[in-house]
């Protein structure tokens, strides 16, 4: 198959967060959750204020990012949108090397199917095909895709392969992103939304973002922490040992925050995605504490 690459916008983000650890307020204080946790755990949370994130902890230490970094692929779609250079329904055909374990969507499909890239984003959000992410990322091109990482402030994030049926320990690192990174990106992405401005895309590729993302089926960890019902626009991820999530809680609603809990060396990975939900219950709890009652 010839492949085709789509160049991506020029956006630049207008809001990064400060590094290092920022007091939490009054009443969130999340040690002995964290200490809960069978393993290593970066978190980053804020509200959608101008202020510095409410807690940052480990934020600027790199973790595998499993299918978080999915975001940055998606981002890199919605900037070429922007650009003109692609189209929800422009298509793609896949290849047989792109087509792996973990695609609830594209599986059993033959190579050279033709899909729109509406489909392959939706499809590696909402349950994070592996074989679309690895069509886009072999269309867009892992070059463009770090390009935009750069280029929208995620400094310590690094995509360095497809994703694989199975990833061998010393491979995990190679696709990599720190919570401050990923709590950024969300943070432009709800702004961007919400004030109707640019930031690392359009206002209406911002909306659209977020509204791909209020779609993923994942209610494992921080949305299993938040009550019932509370919108959710989220990326999870999985691989051995690593349980992680980020999401912007009630993207729509008063009391916006964006939450990003990475963790790594878990001893128990049930134990790892109730701690990443006791954390979501916290925060909750105090940044939306009537929608908690």
């Amino acid at each position: 198959m010839r492949r085709r690459i789509f160049l991506a916008g020029a956006f630049t983000t207008a809001c990064a967060l400060p590094i290092g650890v920022t007091a939490a307020p009054a009443g969130l204080d999340l040690d002995g959750t964290i200490d809960a946790i069978p393993g290593i755990a970066g978190i980053v949370a804020r509200t959608l204020g101008n202020g510095p994130p409410l807690v940052a902890i480990r934020a600027e230490e790199k973790f595998a990012s499993a299918s978080v970094i999915k975001l940055a692929i998606m981002l890199t779609v919605y900037r070429a949108y922007d650009a003109g250079t692609a189209h929800p329904s422009s298509t793609l055909r896949t290849r047989a090397s792109d087509l792996i374990g973990g695609s609830d969507v594209l599986a059993g499909t033959p190579p050279g199917k033709a899909w729109t890239l509406d489909t392959l984003v939706k499809a590696m959000i909402r349950v994070s095909d592996n074989s679309a992410s690895n069509t886009l990322i072999t269309a867009f091109s892992m070059e463009a895709i770090n390009a935009t990482m750069r280029a929208v402030g995620m400094s310590g994030s690094r995509l360095g392969r497809h994703f694989a049926d199975v990833v061998p320990s010393w491979r995990i690192s190679e696709n990599v992103v720190t919570a401050n990174d990923v709590a950024t990106l969300l943070y432009a992405i709800e702004r961007g939304a919400r004030e109707g401005i640019a930031t690392v895309a359009t206002p209406q590729s911002c909306r659209a973002m977020i509204d791909v993302m209020l779609g993923n089926d994942d209610t494992t960890k921080i949305v299993r922490g938040l009550p019932a019902g509370t919108p959710c626009a989220h990326k999870t991820g999985e691989i051995d040992y690593v349980r992680n999530d980020a999401g912007i809680v009630d993207p729509y609603g008063d009391s916006p925050y964006v939450l990003v809990v990475l963790t790594r060396a878990l001893r128990d990975v049930s134990a790892g995605e109730a701690g990443i939900a006791a954390i979501a219950r916290r925060v909750d709890a105090v940044l939306r504490p009537r929608a908690a009652a």
